[in-house]
């Protein structure tokens, strides 16, 4: 794809989705954090009934380790992988009280060093809480990225390194929202709406339903 194409593609993406931002719930860094790493293998959707009870008691690291691990596991358990994830969130929490002083630190390095935080969840961190530039690409990243021709990849980090090669300035900080929204709700796995694509023409996909 072109790099007009490029800058198009997103023009029209950004016009359609006016107010881009995640679907999880949270109101500050630790808890935009903990959130993340219970959305792996879960919908943001059974996240957010799961954090609005424990956030109501734990915004911050200090109070959920008080809560401890047991009462955690039967807090999150409707999300998958919950027991590894409440031992991650545990070891987290410590982590951050030892070495951060209670704070999310803005440095890829050490969110990466946090148990249960991978490149994607760090991505969305810095991103979301930081403002940073960054491309979290998950798997309707990664369809839409390669479904439309915008960025080709044989796996998520070569599609997230060609998406921060090709996404001009201007767009790449809401890049990862543009294209996430678009995958849930338009151009999904199966049941993808052409008919209501914005960026239809842009598009290379090469069997579109129209």
């Amino acid at each position: 794809m072109d790099s007009k194409t490029v800058n198009k593609l997103y023009n029209k993406l950004s016009k359609n989705l006016k107010d881009p931002k995640s679907e999880l719930d949270f109101k500050n860094h630790f808890e935009l954090l903990i959130a993340v790493i219970l959305s792996a293998q879960s919908t943001d959707k059974t996240v957010n009934t799961v954090t609005t009870i424990l956030f109501d008691n734990t915004p911050t690291p200090e109070k959920l380790l008080l809560l401890g691990e047991k009462k955690l596991l039967q807090i999150i358990r409707p999300v998958g992988l919950s027991p590894t994830k409440a031992k991650n969130i545990i070891a987290t929490c410590k982590i951050l009280l030892e070495k951060h002083q209670g704070q999310v630190p803005q440095n890829r390095e050490a969110l990466e060093a946090l148990p249960g935080v991978g490149r994607k969840t760090a991505n969305v961190v810095l991103n979301e809480a930081f403002g940073e530039p960054t491309i979290a690409v998950d798997t309707h990243v990664f369809r839409v990225a390669n479904r439309t021709g915008l960025a080709i990849g044989k796996n998520v980090l070569d599609t997230e390194k060609e998406l921060l090669r090709v996404t001009p300035k201007k767009w790449a900080g809401n890049a990862h929202h543009y294209l996430i929204l678009h995958g849930r709700y338009v151009c999904k796995a199966k049941r993808f709406d052409c008919k209501q694509c914005v960026i239809i023409n842009e598009c290379e996909f090469s069997n579109k339903n129209i």
